[in-house]
């Protein structure tokens, strides 16, 4: 009863909302409820952003369209003494393990296949969930978010990878390599998906946190 009770107090915690505060999501400054525009910043403030959710799933989208051809299209184009050679994101994971750079091969996968899935599955899971009033569970939806913002930028991975190897092999006739197109498609995903989590509301989540808290608490 009484980790019940120190529970509740916890999500009982006064929000800017209650406070009759909004929060600039640019600088995280705080100002009364009745301000327009962040007076640090200059960015229009909002307690709650009603075109959060379709900013998501057009950003989602988009990602996901790129995401398709980055895995059917060549990521490196090589070329050694007149011969061309292509390899995808899964053609060069297999050609890495077939030279037995296992660790690199994971690495890579990693972070252009699962990666980059799970974000799609996170946030359309998030996306989703949110429209409900109930059936979730606030708090690990919110660590669901926070992962999923960490974890953006290390999808870039791969796309460093090509940059690196573009730049330093180039040796003309002997030996070039050159970025294909997926390499384009799949830093425009990883962009679009990052836009995508960037446009989601966390507030909705706070605000089923207190709908179950003062339900605890009736």
């Amino acid at each position: 009863m009484d980790g019940a009770r120190h529970g509740s107090e916890k999500l009982a915690a006064l929000t800017a909302l209650d406070a009759g505060l909004v929060g600039c999501r640019h600088c995280t400054r705080v100002w009364p409820a009745d301000t327009e525009v962040c007076p640090r910043c200059g960015g229009g403030l909002q307690s709650r952003d009603p075109t959060s959710l379709q900013r998501v799933w057009a950003w989602w989208l988009v990602g996901l369209l790129f995401y398709i051809p980055a895995n059917l299209y060549p990521m490196l184009i090589t070329r050694t003494v007149g011969l061309a050679s292509d390899a995808t994101i899964v053609g060069g994971v297999i050609e890495l393990m077939h030279h037995g750079a296992y660790a690199v091969a994971g690495i890579v996968f990693f972070a252009s296949v699962m990666i980059p899935v799970g974000k799609f599955i996170a946030i359309g899971y998030l996306a989703v969930m949110v429209r409900r009033s109930r059936g979730y569970r606030p708090r690990h939806m919110l660590h669901l978010f926070e992962i999923v913002e960490f974890i953006g930028r290390w999808s870039m991975i791969d796309v460093f990878v090509v940059a690196i190897l573009v730049a330093l092999v180039q040796f003309n006739l002997i030996a070039t390599i050159n970025p294909g197109i997926a390499a384009v498609c799949f830093a425009l995903s990883v962009v679009f998906t990052m836009l995508s989590a960037l446009s989601f509301d966390s507030r909705r989540i706070w605000d089923e946190i207190e709908i179950i808290s003062d339900e605890s608490a009736s």
